[in-house]
């Protein structure tokens, strides 16, 4: 780890210190946009039922694609947000994209704050925010970008911290796709391993809500969250979700997820039984073996790949063969679904392969 990095993770301030950690998951829940003070104050009261449940969380300014759609209710809202507060007990959440958004929080005493998805690919936007939050004490988290560009995650975070805010956190909401599939947004979990594996202490949160974008898919994606380490969740949650201004459909109600979440398994239990571990240390073994064997078969197809590559330059040769590398693919991904591989996986894996092959040869 780059020694910056080190030390920004080693400076982050346990989230046990400023969240309770009494049951897990532990959950940020609340709907996707505020609505009504009767809406808030319904949806609060059944959530506060859930021993789960450690913060309410509501939109008070909605990022909208285009125009003309509900883009929230804006300061009003916030009124709306402290009578949950007040009654419930739980600490409150809202995005911010703008030093006005944060001015108006930090007035109507919001407990944490979120950077959005739309505003971390703003280095701008972030560090407009970052001063705006400079010396004041309070929980900042930061959704990764809608594109999957690590380094904008891992920017917006820096930009936090160099403002002397210490208490971070990261949210996996999933990256946008123009590729049908069957969530709302691509989960892409190697990239939050990535910024766990940069920023080791930096709590990291998911939201199912947004990854999956239909209701019924909320749970698998939340035991998915859990089943790599994830322990903290934020779910969207309506007391009336059909009815709800946005995001209806991906909207459960406060029955529902304190249900959902007694169901969740949390795997915590570390390696001490002498068996399995020897048993998984052999597992361990021969997948290396095939690891160093794919390295190996790797770099000897990129040494037939260059002399292809010389061949086509003296007979001038375009490099790109695109109808043969469809056919190809197409072979790959046949054979692949006879095995039972995941053939968006091995398309992935090969158009990085052929990437690379394309590049040896110019």
């Amino acid at each position: 780890m780059a020694e910056p990095l080190k030390k920004l993770s080693q400076d982050i301030v346990r989230i046990d210190q400023w969240l309770p950690q009494d049951h897990l998951p532990w959950v940020i829940a609340g709907p996707c946009s505020a609505e009504s003070a009767e809406q808030m104050l319904a949806t609060g009261r059944g959530l506060v039922k859930c021993p789960h449940v450690k913060v309410f969380r509501a939109g008070i300014w909605k990022p909208r694609t285009r125009p003309n759609s509900f883009e929230g209710v804006g300061e009003a809202g916030l009124e709306w947000l402290a009578q949950v507060k007040a009654e419930t007990g739980l600490p409150t959440a809202t995005e911010v994209a703008n030093t006005e958004h944060v001015e108006l929080c930090l007035r109507h005493g919001v407990d944490i704050l979120w950077v959005g998805a739309r505003t971390t690919v703003s280095p701008f936007a972030v560090q407009e925010i970052a001063e705006a939050v400079k010396g004041v004490d309070i929980p900042v988290l930061v959704k990764n970008p809608i594109n999957p560009e690590l380094g904008l995650w891992v920017g917006a975070i820096e930009r936090l911290y160099a403002v002397g805010v210490r208490k971070l956190a990261a949210i996996h909401r999933g990256f946008s796709t123009y590729v049908e599939m069957q969530f709302r947004n691509d989960p892409k979990w190697q990239v939050p391993i990535e910024l766990k594996r940069l920023l080791p202490e930096l709590p990291l949160i998911c939201d199912p809500s947004h990854i999956s974008g239909n209701r019924q898919f909320v749970e698998p994606v939340s035991q998915m969250a859990l089943d790599i380490g994830i322990r903290g969740l934020m779910i969207e949650s309506h007391i009336e979700p059909d009815r709800a201004l946005s995001d209806a459909k991906q909207q459960v109600t406060p029955e529902t997820l304190c249900l959902m979440l007694d169901r969740l398994r949390v795997r915590d239990a570390p390696i001490t039984d002498r068996d399995v571990k020897q048993k998984i240390g052999r597992l361990r073994a021969q997948i290396s073996l095939i690891d160093a064997k794919l390295i190996q078969d790797l770099a000897e197809r990129m040494k037939w790949v260059e002399d292809i590559g010389r061949l086509k330059q003296q007979h001038n040769i375009p490099v790109l063969q695109l109808d043969r590398w469809e056919n190809l693919l197409e072979d790959h991904l046949a054979k692949a679904g006879q095995l039972g591989l995941d053939t968006e996986f091995v398309k992935a894996l090969f158009e990085l392969i052929h990437a690379q092959s394309i590049k040896r040869q110019l």
